[in-house]
């Protein structure tokens, strides 16, 4: 009884914080999630008022928080959309594998931790933030905007990248032959096609299963199929992310609308849990450390992100300040870094590797969000200032003394 008050105490707790925060970041007009894991290191590991009873509920809704989010950023499309920028956008997906991976194994080497290391932390500064991307979108309004597309589009390769890349840092990190890692990467593989199949083939059945016009029974039916495809993809070693996602692909017309109107709040209310529990498994003190490299890697990593959304927005035809935004929203990282950083710890292959892998998304988790809001208009400031500054004057030419000057007498 009396862990049952304390769970409820602790949890109020945080959902009230959670509310106060978010008021006063719209007060000011940004995005919250920068305050919400500043509240997670305040009552994680080594912080003011670590939590106890209530830990591992918000880990399972940080779980959840993630998986709404990505079901939410699905219903806004079609599959056909999703083909279609899937086909336009895979070199968009090279260049970002390209530029964002290179810097963390380069760090890593510089770090003398070695070509395993150096593939852990390449995936660490590769992946976006899909859930934290997906809640400034709609913080910001972007939803709808030209740009979106493309930044999905980039966001859709990482993670289905991943259904690649995790078997076979998985198999790295456990030393395993080549057949065991084969066969490994062959059902990740499968798993992802066929979600992916059924997803944009059987995606009218599939709405019109759901379909209901009882609002109870649709949140349930939407909500109940959303959580057990997220948790069989992830079984199968494919993301979950990846799961929801499809299946708001899936999902079209009043179905699609239905379901977004009713889980809005729930993804509100577990996308914030998702944020405090990034924080909760944060240890404040070994952030020092690490701290100098993590951010030179965050800066060059950022300006890599911007720079592919931009070239990416630039080939889909968007405009300038189209373009600047993509960038500057694909700048952020998070779950996906923190889960290769977690399997790398698990092994024991470098120690330092996850304080640095957490300070690293920590900078980039918190900078995301004001790169997303401030980077086209601060480009668009610096282009104006450069048009406006003017041509520099021609040299005067040197002075000469005067005829009279050289005869006059004293």
């Amino acid at each position: 009884m009396h862990s049952s008050a304390m769970f409820l105490i602790e949890f109020g707790a945080i959902i009230l914080g959670l509310g106060l925060l978010g008021r006063f970041a719209g007060r000011f007009h940004f995005s919250p999630i920068p305050l919400y894991l500043l509240a997670g290191l305040a009552f994680g590991e080594g912080g003011l008022l670590p939590l106890g009873t209530s830990e591992e509920f918000v880990a399972i809704g940080a779980e959840i928080g993630v998986v709404l989010l990505l079901l939410m950023l699905g219903l806004e499309y079609t599959a056909s959309d999703l083909v279609s920028n899937l086909k336009t956008q895979y070199p968009a997906g090279l260049v970002d594998a390209a530029l964002n991976a290179l810097p963390g194994a380069a760090m890593a080497l510089l770090l003398g931790w070695g070509p395993v290391a150096a593939v852990v932390l390449a995936g660490v500064t590769w992946i976006s933030s899909s859930g934290v991307i997906a809640k400034v979108l709609g913080d910001l309004g972007r939803l709808g905007n030209r740009e979106t597309p493309v930044i999905l589009s980039i966001l859709v390769l990482e993670d289905l990248s991943m259904a690649v890349y995790l078997p076979i840092i998985t198999a790295l990190l456990a030393g395993a032959g080549l057949a065991a890692g084969s066969v490994t990467l062959a059902v990740a593989l499968g798993a992802a096609a066929l979600v992916l199949v059924v997803a944009v083939r059987y995606g009218r059945h599939i709405s019109r299963f759901v379909s209901s016009d009882d609002p109870e029974k649709l949140l349930l039916v939407v909500l109940g199929l959303t959580l057990l495809v997220a948790g069989l993809a992830q079984q199968l070693q494919v993301s979950a992310a990846v799961g929801a996602f499809l299946v708001g692909i899936a999902l079209s017309g009043e179905v699609a609308e239905g379901a977004h109107n009713l889980l809005s709040p729930l993804r509100d209310l577990f996308a914030a849990v998702f944020f405090v529990f990034f924080g909760l498994h944060t240890d404040p003190a070994s952030i020092p450390p690490v701290l100098l490299p993590a951010l030179a890697l965050a800066v060059v990593t950022a300006v890599t992100k911007i720079a592919t959304g931009y070239w990416a927005a630039g080939r889909a035809g968007i405009s300038t300040k189209g373009r600047w935004r993509a960038g500057g929203t694909l700048v952020a990282r998070g779950e996906f870094s923190i889960v290769i950083a977690g399997l790398a710890v698990t092994s024991g292959i470098e120690p330092s590797l996850g304080p640095l892998a957490t300070a690293y998304v920590l900078i980039l988790v918190v900078l995301g969000p004001l790169t997303a809001r401030f980077t086209e208009p601060l480009a668009a400031r610096l282009t104006t200032a450069v048009r406006r500054k003017p041509a520099p004057a021609p040299p005067e030419p040197e002075d000469t003394p005067e005829p009279a000057a050289r005869g006059r007498r004293p």
